[in-house]
């Protein structure tokens, strides 16, 4: 991943402002007395298919899970690729030594830390949102957009474009029946799946059709996976130049150059299109050219770079006036933990929803209503585990250390 070049605000900017309850049952300074790891599996609605550099995506998930238990019976739960290795280096350990408010998660615990993130909520009794955040009114509803990211090349099959449009058109429908109204649609079927010419034609009719079908004010965003080069960029941004595209998402590999020439000619052109990037093997001087305006919204992805990196990035990109949207694809957990992030960072736009459910995963307080996911109010991430689950999963194909 390319981590930024700058140093990271050595704390967060949140006030804490709630008052520290913890149960009197539970030690103040517990260590870190168990760690389980396994699997949870599950499905999308449907099968994913290929983008502008990769085949088909498929319809199956696998995610690794760790739960991380106390000695005063604590616990908390989240994704982590944590090694039995690592794991246990990590026995044995002081709470205050792996996370604290101030300083989030220690280098030493990076590996856990969304685990860390749970077990601090359930310890506090209060959702996460409301440890990294401001304080927000636990009677009133916390809600955060969220867009649907389902809308992959799943019409390469057809040789009409006119069934083509009406194939993804379809997908964006029953995205919004189950309540999105924000949509990214992949483009670039003309650098690896289709000609040239004939892909990019594609590309153009399937964003005009799922702006009617959408309607007007609805944000639509189109990521190109590295497969175009300035001039295809201009041509789909022209053909579309009335369909009110909000953001540009990986046009081509990050250059700085060809960057600040395609930022002049939307200024010319009087297109409000904002450029995206960051996702993958990122530019390391990626957060640099965000801070000179090259860059207008920044995805470095959420489980690899991890919770903390991200409400450190994203409130030193609210400094800068920047946007954040976390890369997500690929997760079920990554759905519900990045809503949490959204309390953290001002300028804070979205939540990439890939829809997944996850056998033996309990997000039931989670609802998309009207473009925005309510987040219940729950401690913790506000998940919940199928005991039987997750533990045959660990003895099956995981580890237990204690």
């Amino acid at each position: 991943m390319g981590a930024p070049a700058f140093a990271p605000v050595p704390k967060f900017q949140s006030t804490f402002s709630f008052v520290l309850k913890l149960d009197s049952r539970l030690m103040h300074n517990p260590r870190l007395t168990t760690i389980e790891a396994g699997y949870l599996a599950g499905k999308r609605p449907r099968t994913a298919g290929s983008n502008a550099r990769l085949p088909e995506h498929g319809i199956n998930i696998r995610e690794p899970f760790v739960r991380l238990r106390f000695e005063d019976g604590s616990s908390g739960f989240g994704f982590s690729r944590l090694t039995k290795e690592q794991a246990n280096a990590l026995l044995g350990q002081p709470l205050d030594s792996l996370i604290s408010l101030e300083t989030g998660v220690s280098a030493r615990s990076r590996s856990i830390n969304f685990p860390l993130w749970d077990a601090l909520g359930q310890r506090m009794n209060q959702p996460v949102y409301q440890l990294v955040g401001k304080q927000i009114d636990a009677n009133q509803p916390f809600t955060v957009p969220c867009y649907d990211t389902s809308l992959y090349f799943d019409d390469l099959h057809l040789t009409d474009d006119k069934a083509a449009v009406e194939l993804i058109v379809s997908e964006a429908q029953a995205g919004y029946e189950r309540g999105h109204r924000a949509f990214k649609i992949k483009v670039g079927r003309g650098a690896l799946h289709m000609p040239l010419v004939e892909g990019t034609f594609r590309d153009i009719a399937i964003i005009r059709g799922v702006r009617e079908a959408v309607g007007a004010g609805l944000p639509i965003m189109i990521d190109a996976n590295n497969g175009y080069n300035v001039n295809l960029v201009k041509w789909v941004l022209t053909e579309t130049a009335d369909c009110e595209i909000y953001w540009l998402e990986e046009a081509f590999h990050e250059d700085r150059v060809l960057y600040e020439g395609l930022h002049q000619w939307l200024d010319e052109q009087q297109l409000p299109v904002l450029i995206a990037d960051g996702e993958g093997q990122a530019s390391p001087t990626l957060m640099n050219w965000t801070q000179a305006g090259v860059i207008d919204v920044v995805q470095y992805d959420l489980r690899d770079e991890g919770f903390d990196f991200w409400i450190k990035t994203g409130q030193q990109l609210d400094t800068w006036g920047a946007k954040s949207a976390p890369h997500n694809y690929g997760s079920c957990f990554g759905n519900y933990a990045t809503c949490h992030l959204a309390s953290a960072i001002e300028q804070f736009t979205f939540v990439e929803w890939d829809q997944i459910d996850l056998v033996g995963l309990d997000s039931s307080g989670y609802a998309i209503q009207d473009g925005r996911v309510h987040v219940p109010n729950r401690a913790g991430f506000g998940l919940r585990l199928d005991e039987s689950v997750f533990e045959g999963s660990v003895k099956s194909e995981g580890f237990v250390v204690s």
